[in-house]
């Protein structure tokens, strides 16, 4: 969970800067998109596996 906390003197615009990061960092936004809609745990094995395909070939 992303959390900031307002400095004395900090500006709102700074402060969502901070917050944006945190979540750009912390990957949130991608996990929601991930569990968004439910997949058959037989699907996301096969993404998974597809994946792993994926990097070892680069």
């Amino acid at each position: 969970m992303a959390e900031v906390k307002l400095g004395p003197g900090e500006n709102f615009e700074n402060l969502l800067r901070r917050f944006n990061r945190q979540v750009q960092e912390g990957r949130i936004l991608a996990e929601f998109r991930r569990r968004r809609f439910y997949e058959k745990p037989s699907v996301e094995r096969k993404k998974k596996q597809a994946v792993r395909k994926w990097k070892s070939s680069r």
